[in-house]
């Protein structure tokens, strides 16, 4: 059992995911907060329930599944919508990444949350002992998002722009990787947060934050 959880965030094309493998290649649990998005939702949840009460049956694909495109287009075209949406599948989604890390058989677990910014930082994940966030300068985001999805320069932009700035990410982290295309450096800094983390891990007394 995991007791000591550290969240894991950084901006788009930060390089997070390559984060997240180097930790879990030490033997890390990683629980990540898109995987876990998809398993709320999935047929017979309570939280694809509660969307199909909301917004209407046609939200369902025929077998029962949520009619992921239909959805998308309802919550990007009004605000109202997309907070609803969220008020029902972010507590689903803390509570799951949450289940997920304290049953990790490793000192530690991670939980990968892309937009722990956005969604409240500390006020809705009291029980995270620790926030690393993997920093880069937005000139590297923008040229690695523009060969990843082979967009254009502008399509880029915004959806950096889209996100939480830079500074307010920051002013959430205990630790930083800055990942600026090195990797050998990027593996000495996981190594030692890892080392790090143990040793906290280690006298963490069990925490009763509410999920």
């Amino acid at each position: 059992m995991s007791n000591f959880i550290i969240g894991l965030t950084g901006g788009i094309a930060s390089g997070k995911s390559e984060v997240s493998r180097r930790f879990e290649a030490l033997g890390i649990v990683v629980a990540d907060a898109d995987v876990a998005a998809r398993e709320v939702v999935a047929p017979g949840s309570p939280a694809l329930a509660a969307i199909a009460a909301h917004f209407g049956r046609d939200i369902l694909h025929p077998d029962g599944s949520l009619d992921r495109a239909r959805l998308r287009q309802i919550v990007f075209a009004c605000d109202e919508s997309r907070r609803s949406l969220e008020a029902i599948t972010h507590p689903a989604i803390r509570a799951r990444l949450r289940e997920q890390c304290e049953s990790a058989q490793s000192p530690y677990a991670i939980a990968a949350i892309p937009l722990l910014t956005e969604a409240g930082g500390r006020a809705h994940y009291p029980w995270l002992a620790r926030i690393l966030v993997v920093d880069a300068p937005e000139s590297l985001q923008h040229a690695r998002v523009m060969q990843r999805d082979d967009i254009d320069a502008e399509l880029a932009q915004r959806m950096i722009a889209a996100q939480a700035s830079r500074e307010a990410r920051l002013a959430l982290a205990d630790d930083v990787i800055v990942n600026d295309g090195q990797p050998d450096h990027l593996q000495a800094h996981v190594e030692q947060l890892d080392l790090r983390y143990r040793e906290l891990a280690a006298t963490h007394p069990r925490s009763a934050a509410p999920l």
